[in-house]
């Protein structure tokens, strides 16, 4: 590894042992929206003034807000920020905003090479959303708000070392044998700094190399399947899984799970529609 490459790679490990990771100015606004709502205290009019400073965020909680997710058809669309604050409520604003920040992380890389894995990467992690709202309710039987917050962090890492090695040319190409490595120091960081339950941060960390428990069960299995199910494929190279004849049979024969994969329901259609816009 070249040298310059190697203290650079070196420099931003050590920043994300530090808790020192820093964020482009443009993720500010969604930033300190993101922050405000993992406070337990947080004033619906902070919130209010916080997503009206970001048009581009309130246009997408209000589209969220009118999104079958929360109307299923029966409720009347709202039309101001306000009332699509009400609406969502605090977790959900949380997982929009948390959207936010990590899909601009990337927005400002130039190399054409890293900005297609980049965009293929966010691809990847909205599919994988939707899908882990829906496998949560379907199959795994677990928190479906929560799932939905747990995919959309789950690559960050991938996203924030893609924005990196723009800055450092060179830097992917030589983190050939040091991915993983890099990647789960730099995630750990992350859900660190951007204040990830540890629950939901350590099923994040524990993604790489894991398989599928039969039957799955709890929010990292519930990751593992929308991942492997995703029409869009992460480009990043990752920690090879064993897959067993039993867990390939299962994957292709589950009726539930064939559902999800041929048909996303429309919740899961207006998730995607609404992170992607």
């Amino acid at each position: 590894m070249h040298v310059d490459t190697l203290n650079s790679l070196a420099l931003l490990l050590a920043r994300a042992q530090d808790d020192g990771l820093t964020f482009p100015t443009s993720v500010n606004a969604a930033l300190r929206l993101q922050q405000a709502l993992g406070n337990a205290d947080f004033h619906v009019a902070d919130i209010h003034r916080l997503l009206l400073s970001e048009p581009a965020l309130s246009a997408r909680a209000v589209a969220l807000a009118n999104s079958v997710i929360f109307t299923h058809g029966r409720i009347q669309p709202v039309s101001s920020v306000r009332a699509a604050i009400e609406r969502l409520g605090q977790r959900n604003l949380q997982s929009l905003a948390t959207a936010a920040v990590i899909r601009q992380i990337h927005t400002g890389i130039a190399d054409d090479h890293l900005r297609t894995m980049a965009a293929k990467l966010w691809s990847h992690t909205v599919h994988a959303t939707a899908l882990a709202h829906d496998i949560a309710r379907a199959v795994t039987k677990t928190d479906a708000d929560t799932a939905m917050f747990a995919a959309i962090v789950h690559e960050v890492g991938g996203l924030y070392l893609l924005a990196e090695a723009d800055k450092t040319p060179g830097l992917y190409e030589q983190l050939d044998g040091h991915m993983a490595p890099a990647l789960e120091v730099i995630t750990r960081a992350l859900m660190r700094q951007l204040s990830v339950p540890p629950r939901v941060a350590e099923a994040i960390v524990a993604l790489p190399g894991a398989t599928i428990m039969l039957p799955p069960a709890g929010l990292r299995d519930t990751l593992l399947l929308a991942k492997a199910l995703a029409c869009v494929v992460s480009p990043l190279p990752q920690t090879p899984r064993t897959v067993s004849a039993e867990l390939q049979a299962y994957l292709d024969s589950d009726p539930a799970l064939q559902a999800l994969r041929s048909a996303p329901s429309p919740e899961a259609q207006a998730l995607i529609t609404v992170l992607l816009g």
